[in-house]
């Protein structure tokens, strides 16, 4: 191994459980303090790369071939003691998902101390320090007393820096930053983005990046390597990559990240025909109040964004609308009638109109039921499908979101980020709702299987007259795929406007704000932003 290098991977070769081959020879190094990002669509092998550098093959995968050499130690040919004794110490992982990598039941502390002292690195006063030092280097609230909040009691942008914090704690000299702000809002993107460029530069820290977003990563990589079918593209400096690529694929992916803000959704005239309404609403989980007199109105067969950043109230206001959380004051409307706050107040035919498709789908998939499974029971509660009708309509279902009809019988574990997230698609689908409520189901995806994912909305809503409450922070999905545009900010609505309009002129400072966080590409980009918030 170069002394110049932390990481090198030669000839890399990983399985999945049925023989198929996810990657195909992948030749990396990384070298100290650098960070290389590794970009390409969903399925392309990107966090099969970070979890393979950490020796570790996820949902039954194997690593059949090729060399992994984690500073100096062959990992392959290493016993699963010596393994286990470099992740967290050499070598951390930081989750797409936060929510999904916490657990729920135990205090942030006691989960962010466990690798020092499990592994002995500090002694337990050392360890609190250090813990107490990341808190502040990662700009969380009471660094002191931070730590004693259980997950549920943090944003997702907290949650997604103590994430970070529990893999900085064993002081590893690699990160594996596996899509780290895909979950997050604009404004705090920026925030956990510039904080881990810095905790990157404090620390030396080397870095593999895993994202789909080009914007993002131009911001922090020394170099991309693009992926496509578990095989290398093409490999250069970021600047090369961005500004000169060389392959076919890696251009259509700068192109169509350029071009994203660039479309706007075509002008459409209103139905008229009202299918929701809701009326100064308040709403509150114990004795916080989260929303406050908040007011919407939806037609048939339109396309309401609701954005802000996190805390703003989008994700409550869905599970009050589908019925997972009652109002403490106003009511909901659906064709006309009151809706029960209540999920189990509905009958059948109320809960299949509403359907929810949830931000998160490592939490909204049950581990242990295969894809068809998942997908089969709306089929079977709510519209009667079962044997040889059910299968047929999961095998329909799954050509509808871009999937094969085998994905039928695999676990969630053995699924990418973005496939996890289709199959939440189409299983709101299977209730053939009126409305559905998706709840950031892009984030998760790659820019050009995101596209796929809204040209799939739109045919869905010009064929069956769907009806969207579209909750996201992407805003350049919002000008490409919503009428009108919502607004919210700490539980209030601050303006609705067409959407044309609104990014057009914005009438609050607020949405302005908003829309001037969302990342250019370009390698400055994030310092001038910086720059300028700190001027």
């Amino acid at each position: 191994m170069s002394a110049a290098h932390l990481l090198e991977i030669r000839g890399l070769k990983v399985e999945a459980p049925n023989g198929a081959v996810l990657l195909h020879g992948i030749d990396l190094d990384l070298a100290p303090g650098e960070v290389l990002g590794l970009i390409g669509e969903s399925g392309a092998g990107k966090s099969t790369i970070g979890l393979a550098a950490m020796g570790y093959g996820r949902g039954g995968c194997r690593i059949t071939g090729g060399e992994i050499r984690l500073v100096g130690t062959e990992l392959r040919s290493a016993g699963r003691a010596k393994r286990e004794e470099m992740r967290g110490t050499r070598i951390a992982y930081v989750a797409q998902s936060a929510a999904a990598a916490f657990n729920p039941a135990m205090r942030l502390e006691a989960q962010i101390l466990e690798v020092p002292l499990v592994h002995g690195l500090m002694s337990p006063a050392e360890a609190r320090a250090w813990m107490i030092e990341l808190f502040t280097a990662l700009r969380l609230p009471d660094p002191e007393t931070f730590g004693k909040r259980y997950p549920h009691q943090v944003s997702g942008g907290q949650l997604q820096r103590a994430m970070i914090a529990m893999a900085m704690a064993g002081k590893p000299d690699i990160l594996v930053l596996d899509e780290p702000t895909t979950a997050l809002d604009v404004t705090t993107q920026i925030e956990v983005l510039a904080l881990l460029r810095e905790v990157i530069r404090r620390y030396g820290t080397a870095a593999l990046y895993i994202t789909h977003d080009l914007a993002v990563i131009a911001q922090v990589a020394d170099r991309l390597m693009v992926l496509r079918h578990g095989r290398e593209v093409e490999l250069g400096t970021t600047e090369q990559v961005l500004e000169a690529p060389r392959a076919d694929y890696t251009r259509q992916l700068v192109a169509e990240r350029q071009g994203n803000l660039q479309r706007s959704a075509a002008g459409r005239a209103t139905s008229g025909d009202e299918i929701l309404r809701v009326s100064r609403v308040d709403a509150a989980y114990g004795q916080v109040k989260v929303l406050h007199d908040v007011s919407l109105t939806l037609e048939r067969g339109e396309t309401l964004a609701v954005v802000g950043e996190s805390g703003s109230g989008k994700s409550t206001l869905a599970r009050l609308i589908a019925g997972l959380l009652p109002p403490s004051s106003g009511e909901v409307l659906f064709n006309g009638a009151p809706l029960p706050s209540g999920f189990r107040a509905r009958d059948r035919e109320g809960l299949r109109r509403i359907q929810l498709v949830y931000q998160l789908p490592d939490v909204a998939l049950n581990p242990r039921q295969t894809v068809g499974e998942a997908i089969g029971r709306p089929l079977a509660l709510l519209r009667g499908l079962k044997g040889r009708a059910a299968r047929d309509e999961v095998a329909r279902l799954l050509e509808m979101i871009g999937l094969p009809a085998d994905f039928a019988d695999r676990l969630p574990s053995a699924l990418s980020g973005g496939q996890k997230q289709r199959v939440c698609i189409a299983r709101a689908l299977a209730a053939e709702p009126e409305l559905l409520i998706c709840d950031e189901v892009t984030s998760a995806l790659d820019p050009l299987v995101a596209e796929e994912i809204l040209k799939l909305l739109r045919q869905l809503q010009q064929d069956h007259g769907l009806t969207y409450l579209f909750i996201t922070h992407d805003l350049s999905v919002v000008q490409r795929l919503a009428d009108r545009v919502m607004v919210m900010e700490r539980g209030r609505v601050v303006e609705t406007a067409p959407t044309a309009q609104l990014f057009a002129a914005p009438a609050e400072d607020y949405t302005r704000r908003l829309l001037a966080a969302v990342p250019e590409l370009r390698r400055d980009w994030l310092s001038e932003v910086m720059a300028a918030r700190s001027a």
